[in-house]
Order: C-alpha cells, then structure tokens, then sequence
C-alpha cells in the first residue's frame, strides 16, 4: 500500500469517527449530554491534617439536590470524586454531575459545569488527526516546506484568537485582586507527597494551605500553590492575602508576583504568536 493509499485509510477511520461523534452529538445521545449537571453547595470544610496528600482536596460536605426525584444528597470528597477542590469555604456552589439516574457516581467541577456539555471532544479529536495526516502526506509528497505551512497557519491562528482574551482575562484578574486592601491569612498546614518522575527518581512536594477571612465574613480554605517563599517551612507563618471580592477561589499572597506573571505572559503568547508567522513566512518562501 503506498502513501496515498494510508493517507485515505487513516482519513477514512478517523473521519468514521469525527462523523459517528457528531451525529451522536446531534441526537443527543453523547454520555456527556446525557449527564446530569447540577450546582451544589459547600455545607461543611474541614481542616486538612498537615503531612497528608494534597491529591485529594480540601475536606468538604456538598450537598446537591437530583432534578429527577427532588432527593437532597450530601456527599463528601474523599475518594476520586472528579477535580480537585482546592478552594473552598461554607456556602460556595460547586458544580455536581453524574449519569442520569445514578446521583452516587457523582463528580464535582470547580469550572463551568457547562463546558463538554454536547460531547464534541473526541470528534473534534478526530479531525485534527486527520489535518495532521495531510499535513505530513504534503510535507513528504510535494516538499518538507509545506509541514512549516501546516504547522504555523493553525498555531498562528490560535494565536490571534488566544492572546487577546488571555490579555483581558489577566488584565481583569489583576484589577479585581488589587481593588480593596489585603486580609490576614495563615498557613495552618502544608502537605506533603513523595513521587517517582521518569528516570526513577523520588522528590517531595509541599503544598501549604492557607486559611484567611474576607471582608464580607467569608472563611476561606485554600491550596497556596506557588507565590510563598520557602513553602516546607512554612506552616503557622501569618501572611497577608490580595483576592477577588467576587470569587474568593482567587487571591494572592503577592500581588509584586502578579504583574510579572503577566508580562511573562504576555511575552510567551507574543514569542509562541511571531513562531506560528515566522514558520509560516519560511515555508511560504522555500516553496
């Protein structure tokens, strides 16, 4: 079988797939569609045992309640219960979602519950395999250029349409952190985890979590997962905590950090952007 004989395989099994995906997404047949999605509430934090795993979470209480019975579940996440809840304080809403009909197989969401709600990942999947096997198919049959034409016009695109929204997002993170003056916080624990990395090695992580009152009277439980100098030694340490009056889940115990942090950002998404053209420009030029 020659090369075009593979390429039209491959484009045939991975556009099976991208079709099969999307008209199951139409019917609304997909698993993620079949979820249900609810919003619970945090009825309960508890304080994380310092020395323990971080892989768990925060020790929370949730309770939620099952649109198709109108039963009230309260749930703990103390098992693989979806993400992580890393931020958390009574009465925070937490998205819930399950099968439909099994409420016990739940899975929290700290993000938009709405997000994969039609199913389209593994379609979408799909067919950038299959620009990819073009993509290469051109790169060996007509010349190597077109693999820096097929590379940079989509990174370039993505680009354009990533950097300005980040922008905004970055710019409206800082306003809301830096818009009213700091609270007391302490670290009442850290946490500590041992793993193996690929050549076999061990190193320890420390996660301090920190525990701090908002303005509004809200006790906030959180990871404080970069941004602390020295983090092993610093349980018991008092420090002071910028965060967002409308979503307490971000803060800052530098706020110094917060600008560098962006125009960091602002310099890789600038550099990753003129990489996408400039392969682009060469390859155009080698054709």
């Amino acid at each position: 079988m020659g090369l075009q004989g593979y390429l039209a395989l491959w484009c045939a099994v991975f556009g099976t797939v991208a079709l099969v995906g999307y008209a199951r997404s139409l019917a609304g047949v997909t698993a993620a569609q079949r979820a249900v999605r609810v919003l619970g509430r945090i009825e309960q934090v508890r304080k994380p045992r310092h020395g323990s795993s971080q892989r768990d979470g925060i020790p929370v209480v949730v309770s939620f309640q099952d649109p198709s019975s109108g039963e009230v579940f309260t749930v703990t996440n103390d098992r693989d219960h979806g993400e992580r809840i890393t931020a958390a304080w009574t009465g925070r809403e937490i998205g819930v979602r399950y099968p439909r009909g099994r409420p016990h197989a739940y899975q929290f969401s700290t993000g938009d519950l709405g997000a994969g709600r039609r199913g389209l990942g593994w379609p979408n999947f799909a067919l950038f395999l299959i620009y990819v096997g073009l993509v290469v198919f051109a790169a060996i049959d007509w010349s190597w250029p077109w693999a820096l034409i097929g590379f940079g016009v989509p990174w370039t695109l993505s680009g354009v349409w990533y950097m300005p929204q980040n922008a905004r997002a970055v710019r409206r993170r800082t306003d809301a952190l830096s818009s009213q003056p700091p609270v007391p916080g302490h670290v009442i624990a850290v946490l500590t985890d041992t793993d193996t990395d690929s050549e076999g090695g061990t190193y320890t992580s420390h996660t301090p979590v920190i525990a701090f009152t908002t303005r509004e009277g809200t006790t906030v439980t959180a990871y404080c997962t970069d941004q602390l100098p020295d983090p092993t030694n610093s349980h018991g340490r008092n420090i002071t905590i910028h965060y967002d009056p409308d979503d307490p889940a971000v803060f800052t115990p530098d706020l110094a950090s917060e600008d560098r942090s962006r125009a960091l950002d602002i310099t890789s998404g600038t550099v990753a952007l003129l990489l996408g053209v400039a392969a682009v420009v060469v390859g155009a030029t080698l054709l």
